[in-house]
């Protein structure tokens, strides 16, 4: 035992002295992979990563339960004082600014905005049994789910929105009940065929509801030229769709609908019989039903035809259910006729597709972007994709410190006259290389002796070209000619 503790007195390191102070590299290893990691890492990452750790580090405190007690500690010792309002009132506004912001356990404050259930999170999801472009059709599905809920116009068990998946093959993506429409993603929605059979579950366990889905299946089954259907049951479209009169031509958005259909809805469509009455009183092309007492249902050739036509018929009961209001009655209102002003309504609701510009756009495709822009710059991350940019790039004007001389495109004569470097360097070669050709040349006798001509008594006479005519600088030897002129 003595020994033992003999052996841990010599090799526990003493301590260090108390006059000098203990340094940074005193503490650390250098063979230590997290340090190595760190040491090598970027100074920017190094900078993004310490500000994660920060948000971390706060995003956790304001949202502890401990941070809640000790605010409500503290206002309720100023509260106790009575001397501070200023300070109690700003106190009781941040607690009730932490309270609103953490609803059923999920922080909505716009610190935590990072935190918001990406609409796109197809990711981690097999893609086996998806057909081409099915992932991109489930995204823009989930992102008119939430839009739907941030119009309020959300309702669980009254209110559904479908789309074909494709028109080969009668799959319908929708939202199992019990999600919340604010919950909706790409990954969570289920594919199931006409007739009511899952096809994929998707990524959660709840069952569809049968009664929600019965309608769009009729629908379905009797326009192939559907690709989306949305139902909505809005306090302005219930109260419109049980008046007898219907939604009355009294606004633009009305007329922009077109022809309407109605049917008296009984709250389900089990009976075969029921969905035959749908589909004779649905017609061949109408784009908007009205279900008597039940709300209002849009169709469309696409997600972004059928949202156009679901806001314009929301618009139109907003529109009447005040204009009754204030007006008291039917006979009080001024009732455009149908069929002098349809076309012309028509004409204006169309005339954002075409503006003139180069790019063809359907039905509600700019409004829909737009509307997909806002969720994205809000954080949803819809994934979708966007066909064409609006941002118009300004042309830059040339700046010669921005493009020195050297590389300017082009230059100018004394007249203004634009002259290109290449045509400019060809232009010099073939002066430079007509002077040389047409250089007068001029030669002269010469005299050379040597030693033994010398004792011979003969002198050799040579001609040399005269240097005093001919150009004495080097010709370059993409100008030199094939032949020397004698």
């Amino acid at each position: 035992m003595s020994g033992e503790s003999r052996q841990e007195v010599v090799t526990t390191p003493p301590p260090p002295s108390m006059g000098k102070k203990e340094g940074y590299f005193d503490r650390i290893n250098e063979n230590d992979p997290e340090y190595l990691r760190a040491r090598n890492m970027s100074p920017d990452l190094r900078q993004d990563f310490n500000m994660m750790e920060q948000k971390k580090r706060v995003t956790q405190i304001l949202q502890s339960p401990a941070f809640r007690d000790e605010l409500e500690g503290l206002i309720q010792e100023q509260m106790n004082k009575g001397n501070n309002p200023t300070g109690l009132l700003a106190l009781q506004q941040i607690a009730d600014f932490f309270m609103a912001s953490s609803v059923a356990g999920f922080s909505t404050s716009p610190l935590s905005l990072g935190m918001v259930t990406p609409i796109n999170d197809m990711f981690s999801m097999e893609s086996s049994t998806m057909v081409k472009g099915e992932k991109q059709i489930r995204c823009k599905l989930a992102s008119l789910y939430r839009l739907v809920d941030l119009f309020n116009w959300a309702h669980f068990t009254s209110c559904y929105v479908t789309v074909r998946v494709s028109k080969e093959q009668d799959h319908i993506l929708i939202i199992p009940r019990g999600l919340s429409f604010a919950e909706a993603s790409a990954s969570n929605l289920v594919k199931m065929n006409i007739i009511g059979d899952v096809i994929n579950q998707g990524s959660t366990n709840l069952q569809i509801d049968a009664a929600g889905f019965s309608p769009h299946a009729a629908i379905y089954s009797v326009r192939p030229d559907v690709r989306c259907v949305i139902h909505i049951s809005t306090p302005a479209t219930a109260a419109v769709s049980s008046m007898k009169c219907g939604l009355l031509p009294i606004s633009q958005e009305a007329l922009i609908l077109g022809d309407i259909a109605y049917y008296n809805y009984q709250g389900s469509l089990d009976e075969q019989e029921d969905r035959i009455e749908l589909q004779k009183a649905l017609g061949p092309s109408a784009k908007v039903l009205v279900l008597r007492n039940h709300g209002v249902v849009a169709l469309g050739e696409t997600i972004e035809e059928a949202f156009h036509y679901i806001y314009n018929a929301q618009f139109a009961c907003e529109i009447q259910v005040n204009a009754f209001s204030c007006a008291g009655g039917v006979e009080n209102l001024i009732v455009l006729d149908l069929e002098k002003y349809r076309s012309r309504t028509q004409g204006v609701a169309e005339a954002g597709v075409n503006m003139g510009s180069q790019h063809k756009w359907r039905l509600g495709e700019l409004e829909f972007e737009s509307l997909m822009r806002m969720l994205d710059n809000l954080g949803y991350r819809t994934g979708y994709t966007y066909r064409h940019p609006i941002v118009r790039e300004k042309p830059r004007h040339k700046s010669e410190v921005e493009i020195p001389a050297t590389v300017t495109a082009f230059m100018f004569d004394d007249d203004d006259t634009p002259r290109f470097p290449v045509k400019l360097l060809q232009q010099r070669q073939q002066r430079e290389k007509t002077r040389w050709l047409n250089s007068p040349n001029c030669y002269m006798k010469v005299n050379v002796s040597d030693g033994a001509s010398e004792e011979n008594g003969r002198t050799k006479t040579m001609v040399r070209l005269s240097s005093v005519m001919v150009d004495c600088r080097p010709l370059p030897s993409s100008l030199m000619p094939h032949t020397v002129p004698s």
